[in-house]
């Protein structure tokens, strides 16, 4: 590839980006951090590729986007270009020296399903030729203007309730929770890790917001009868003012808040010494703080905060019962959920804009217009389909009390209003207090021996008619309360079903 440093005319000054980075444009790699936000732009891909005035042209376009648009988009419109510049290279096989209609018409016609890879490249086409640079002939920009151009289409992973990438189910969601919590309690995961995963699944706010937070966003004070209320002071995303000019307060359940405090004065200990103010320290920190922009010492990036909760979930290896494959899980997918649950509960447009931090209701209309149920009515032969996939039973079963881990009287589980003869269902395999409701909380529990003759039938039918009798006299989000514990106990049934089968075939031998 030529040298960008051929001629003083093509040199580029020092660039100040929007959010106040500053970058050498001269360099072949440019790696820009701001606020928690970060590109990275590698100029040496187009090796070959391209002809010294079209590069010129092309770099100085991006410069504007740099000064005048967010990170996030310049990234994204250079991740664009980039794609059309391969299409052109590896169809024509030429150095591009300038773009053409025909060229736009063959990549358009080649894109397919990804229409919208054009729609959101136009804008950035139109500007490098409205900047008077070489490399965008008038006629390409002219059709662009006539082109029906099909933008990336929003909201489909709601309202289809996709797998994927749509909100979680209930069920889903409250295996990603157990699943965290039994992580959490047997040391897989940290205690960073914990509250982090778990400030997502409550608040749903972006990665970027979660990297910004700061020991003293924390709050916790205390009530006249003593106890404390505890809130995060959210910092605001996808704003054009600084980092850390806005914020919303945002309320923790009692339970993690009280964590979130105990953790925030931690760090904040940590860092005594390190920062001028500890409670200026990031409320998860990184390792280092190589390239931070001043006041954001040891902040991770956003896109370092995303891997890091994908990397805390897929330790957990949580399934669907939708698919009977592991959960995929993504930070946008918990923001989907927040939203479509605040819809179920009746909420409207500016509700749950608020709830998401946006700005206004353009965007969040698909929640209030689709509120799909799944599964909505479960009988027993649903039940017993959807167990193996969705791996709810998380104990084991045993023969009797003797196989049991605990023999004692005290640790049998049995409910005379399921079973009048009090026979038992298992036992408990833990010598902890215990303060969930017995059975039904034991069928999710992993401390649970369930017995492979325990009455798991009548449980199991006992859960379905008490859905059925909620469905017709409550809310449906009352009546889905125990789903996924009807699928654990389904799921011990057939597990019961294939173990007395062994045991009649080893006594018949």
């Amino acid at each position: 590839m030529y040298s960008i440093t051929k001629s003083e005319e093509n040199r580029h000054a020092i660039t100040r980006t929007r959010g106040g980075a500053l970058f050498d444009p001269n360099e072949l790699i440019w790696q820009i951090r701001e606020g928690t936000g970060s590109a990275s732009l590698n100029f040496s891909r187009l090796a070959g590729a391209v002809a010294p005035e079209f590069f010129h042209g092309f770099q100085k376009t991006l410069i504007w986007y740099a000064e005048n648009k967010s990170l996030r988009h310049l990234d994204n419109m250079f991740q664009r270009a980039e794609h059309l510049f391969k299409f052109l290279n590896n169809d024509l096989a030429r150095t591009l020296v300038e773009i053409s209609e025909v060229d736009l018409l063959n990549y358009h016609s080649n894109l397919k399903e990804n229409k919208w890879y054009l729609s959101s490249l136009a804008g950035f086409l139109k500007k490098w030729n409205a900047l008077g640079y070489k490399g965008i002939s008038s006629r390409a920009v002219s059709l662009l203007g006539e082109l029906r151009l099909q933008g990336n289409k929003k909201g489909v992973a709601v309202s289809t309730m996709d797998p994927h990438d749509g909100p979680f189910t209930d069920i889903e969601l409250e295996s990603i929770q157990s699943a965290l919590n039994n992580a959490y309690a047997v040391g897989s995961i940290g205690k960073a890790e914990y509250l982090l995963a778990w400030l997502f699944m409550l608040l749903g706010q972006r990665p970027s917001q979660y990297a910004l937070l700061k020991v003293l966003d924390v709050h916790a004070p205390k009530i006249k009868d003593g106890s404390r209320i505890y809130s995060i002071m959210m910092p605001r995303g996808k704003q054009r003012k600084p980092t850390r000019l806005e914020f919303k307060e945002r309320l923790l359940t009692p339970q993690i808040g009280e964590l979130v405090y105990r953790y925030a004065l931690e760090v904040e200990q940590d860092f005594v010494g390190i920062v001028a103010d500890p409670k200026q320290a990031p409320l998860f920190p990184s390792n280092d703080s190589n390239m931070n922009p001043p006041g954001m010492d040891y902040h991770q990036t956003a896109a370092y905060v995303s891997v890091k909760l994908i990397g805390i979930f897929r330790k957990l290896k949580v399934h669907s019962e939708r698919t009977g494959e592991l959960v995929h899980i993504t930070p946008t997918r918990f923001r989907r959920t927040l939203g479509t649950r605040a819809a179920r509960e009746g909420h409207g447009e500016l509700i749950i804009a608020e709830l998401l931090d946006h700005s206004d209701t353009q965007n969040v209309g698909v929640y209030v217009q689709s509120t799909p149920e799944i599964a909505e009515r479960i009988d027993k032969a649903v039940a017993m389909a959807m167990a193996p996939m969705a791996q709810a039973f998380a104990g084991v079963i045993v023969r009797d009390t003797s196989e049991a881990s605990r023999i004692d009287p005290a640790s049998r589980i049995f409910d005379p209003g399921i079973e009048p003869t009090c026979k038992p269902m298992g036992n408990c395999g833990s010598h902890g207090f215990c303060g969930f409701s017995a059975p039904i909380a034991c069928y999710t529990c992993h401390s649970f021996q369930a017995w492979a003759d325990g009455p798991h039938e009548a449980v199991l039918e006992h859960l379905l008619a008490d859905r059925e009798r909620k469905l017709a006299t409550a809310d449906i989000r009352i009546a889905k309360i125990n789903d996924r514990t009807i699928l654990a106990v389904a799921e011990v049934i057939r597990q019961c079903e294939a173990a007395n089968k062994n045991i009649e075939s080893t006594d018949h031998d």
